[in-house]
């Protein structure tokens, strides 16, 4: 029995090349949460788009009286529910046929008791979400607090949902596991027991604990400590140019570049022959005559110069008429 078995392995490759792609957007398929999310966000706009509506049949105040409230009616809720999911969205329509019942009791009986409908529905009922600042399947507290997660200078994983590990990821300039803490380049403007934040030094500074290239703890690449303060390096004004002949040296805070000469713009002609085209080139220069031009050693003449000298030059003097 084992051959046929080997040669049905040996066909699986094959089986998994003729399996249909992945659906395009399955990677970003929403979530439970912000399924369930999506659907009170538009349960909370159908309340506000209902609020000032009424029964319609014209005499409200009858209607109101018989009939209760249209604020607290099925009527009401039944506008909002109808609106909650477009039809071709399958699989809001899914949820909201499994959990209209949950809807119906909030809207008829617990309205009052828990206002906060995503509280309610997605995080106690459902048990999809977490409130803001907490994380998991037991939605703990974020690492610095439900309050403040991570200082409030970074994420912290799976914030709001019942999924990651409640770690923070800092914003640019901070760092630790709490955020708290200033990277390479930053410095701790302000500190206190329940605020951190931190301020980019001098481009300078490599280090620092101030603003100015006077503060530096230690003077970053193309830098150099001079007097109390990192100064930028002058690498053009060195003794062997960083750059070619062909080119000219610019100096930039803490580096330099290499850009290259035009010798056509300069003050001194580097085409000189009348009527030349001078086009710069990668460390050099070309001389070119214009189209049509006829090139001599001193200069390009133009193709109606040309023909006139050729008829001013016969091999032959002219013949002298007779007085």
């Amino acid at each position: 029995m084992h051959p046929p078995r080997r040669a049905a392995l040996g066909l699986l490759p094959l089986l998994l090349l003729l399996l249909p792609p992945p659906a395009p957007g399955a990677a970003n398929k929403p979530t439970p949460c912000q399924r369930c999310r999506g659907l009170v966000d538009k349960f909370n706009q159908g309340m506000v788009d209902t609020a000032n509506k009424n029964f319609g049949g014209g005499n409200t105040a009858w209607e109101e009286k018989t009939l209760s409230k249209y604020e607290f009616s099925e009527i009401r809720l039944l506008e909002i529910l109808e609106g909650l999911c477009e039809s071709s969205d399958f699989e809001c329509n899914q949820m909201l046929e499994a959990q209209e019942e949950h809807l119906e009791a909030w809207w008829l009986q617990l309205k009052n008791e828990y206002p906060d409908l995503f509280e309610w529905f997605c995080v106690k009922t459902l048990k999809v979400c977490c409130l803001p600042g907490t994380y998991g399947p037991d939605c703990l507290e974020c690492q610095g607090g439900s309050q403040r997660p991570c200082s409030g200078n970074g994420h912290c994983s799976g914030d709001g949902s019942r999924q990651g590990d409640g770690s923070c990821r800092c914003h640019v300039g901070y760092q630790g596991a709490l955020c708290a803490d200033c990277m390479d380049g930053y410095f701790s403007s302000l500190r206190n027991e329940t605020h951190s934040f931190c301020t980019a030094c001098d481009e300078s500074c490599k280090t620092c604990s101030g603003p100015t290239n006077r503060d530096c703890g230690e003077c970053e690449v193309g830098w150099v400590l001079e007097e109390d303060a990192c100064m930028d390096v002058d690498e053009c004004a060195a003794e062997t140019p960083p750059c070619s002949a062909a080119q000219f040296c610019k100096n930039v805070n803490g580096s330099y570049t290499c850009e290259d000469v035009d010798e056509c713009s300069l003050a001194a002609k580097a085409c000189v022959r009348k009527n030349e085209n001078c086009y710069n080139t990668p460390g050099s220069y070309v001389c070119v005559c214009p189209d049509g031009f006829e090139e001599t050693e001193d200069a390009c003449v133009p193709p109606a110069e040309a023909e006139v000298t050729e008829e001013e030059s016969p091999t032959q003097p002219p013949a002298h008429e007779d007085l």
